[in-house]
């Protein structure tokens, strides 16, 4: 079993940043891809971005690209954290977001065997 737990989350303006943290305890997090999701009310949980277990690979949506830098993503094995750093972020980023493990880097939610509680970004205008 493996516990997620995300923080970071927060009400920030058009243009500012925020950075996600998620908090994994449990069985071998080091073998586990993560993945970033989020969700607005009545949509279907949207991919965000992925790293695969030695932190080597990364995949990022269309919609956060540019916005969303390079390190977006890292994670640091002694801390079991995953982090989701979020730059020029616009009211259309503001949805729940959620983090995941699982055994491939997915695009999609059904990849993933374990989620966190999620935490709420709000994007002001």
């Amino acid at each position: 079993q493996v516990q997620l737990v995300e923080s970071g989350g927060g009400l920030v303006q058009a243009g500012g940043s925020l950075r996600l943290s998620c908090a994994a305890s449990g069985r071998t997090f080091s073998s586990y891809a993560m993945g970033w999701f989020r969700q607005v009310p009545g949509k279907e949980r949207e991919f965000v971005a992925a790293i695969n277990w030695s932190g080597g690979i990364t995949y990022y949506a269309d919609s956060v690209k540019g916005r969303f830098t390079i390190s977006t993503i890292s994670r640091d094995h002694a801390k079991n954290t995953v982090y989701l750093q979020m730059d020029s972020l616009k009211p259309e980023d503001t949805a729940v977001y959620y983090c995941a493990a699982g055994s491939w880097p997915s695009r999609t939610p059904g990849g993933y065997d374990y989620w966190g509680q999620g935490t709420q970004v709000t994007v002001s205008s």
